[in-house]
Order: structure tokens, then sequence, then C-alpha cells
């Protein structure tokens, strides 16, 4: 197997496990916060397991420029979340 499709593969299985698993719980968490609701320990800690996952796959979505809207997407509604997660805990 080539190094092209190896990260054609790895691509194709974050693009997957993005769609199915960490967006549907990324929007679930903006909807909480929005809401005026702080995270909770184990959502603080999926964050954080977000940031570890995104600088492991930084290598190989360097090489991928196609991708770089998208991740600059997710990682605004990252920031959009811890943001207000932050305000809502400063009120509380």
């Amino acid at each position: 197997m080539n190094e092209s499709t190896k990260d054609a593969g790895i691509m194709l299985a974050l693009l997957q496990r993005l769609e199915t698993q960490r967006l549907p719980r990324l929007l679930d968490l903006k909807k909480k916060v929005d809401a005026g609701n702080c995270l909770d320990v184990n959502e603080v800690d999926y964050m954080q397991e977000l940031i570890n996952d995104a600088t492991k796959i930084k290598p190989v979505l360097d090489k991928h420029p196609e991708y770089t809207t998208l991740v600059g997407r997710i990682a605004n509604l990252y920031n959009e979340i811890t943001a207000k997660a932050l305000e809502n805990e400063k009120q509380t």
C-alpha cells in the first residue's frame, strides 16, 4: 500500500468519524452551552480529547489542503463551544 492510498484511507475514516460521531456530539454541546448550561467533567474531557486527536492527525491533514475549510469550520465550532461554556461558567 503506497502512502497516498494509506492517506486516503485515513481521511475516509476521519470523515466518517466526524460525520457519525464527532459533529453530532459537538452540535449537541453547542446547543447545551447556547442554552446557558455549563459543560460537565465528561464533556470537558471530550473536548480535550478532540484537541489531542487533532494534534495527532495534523501531519495527515497538512498533506491535504482540500480539507482546510472543513478543518477551519470544525475549529471555529470548537472555539464557539468553549468560549460560550466559559462565559456560562463565569455566570454561575
